[in-house]
């Protein structure tokens, strides 16, 4: 599968953000998908994923309550809505697809999942 990333930008603290994450190919529904991101200098780092179906989500303690995934099987997309935006958000994001099953402590890991998007900017400023 091929996934394609979107949404990017420049946004004032306190703004929102939603990116779409496009993928090519069919099955994108057997897929968990998941979102991280890497800030400049920093190591890449898990944001949140959500399971095939849509049912399970689980999002990184730093954007609890602030960020939202979901997903629409029919146009094989992925979204993160992204509110109350915080300088620290700054970073590249990329989607990422897993072929295995959903879980806690696995889908959380960048290397369980097998597909990776190009990654999209966000930059907020305070």
């Amino acid at each position: 599968v091929q996934l394609q990333a979107s949404g990017g930008g420049l946004v004032q603290a306190g703004g929102s953000l939603r990116l779409s994450c496009a993928a090519s190919g069919r099955a994108f529904s057997s897929y968990v998908m998941g979102w991280f991101r890497r800030a400049p200098g920093k190591e890449r780092e898990f944001v949140t994923t959500i399971s095939t179906s849509g049912r399970s989500t689980y999002y990184a303690d730093s954007v609890k309550g602030r960020f939202t995934i979901s997903r629409d099987n029919a146009k094989n997309t992925v979204y993160l809505q992204m509110n109350s935006l915080k300088p620290e958000d700054t970073a590249v994001y990329y989607c990422a697809a897993r072929s295995g099953p959903y879980g806690l402590g696995v889908t959380a890991v960048a290397d369980n999942y097998d597909y990776w998007g190009q990654g999209t900017l966000v930059t907020v400023s305070s």
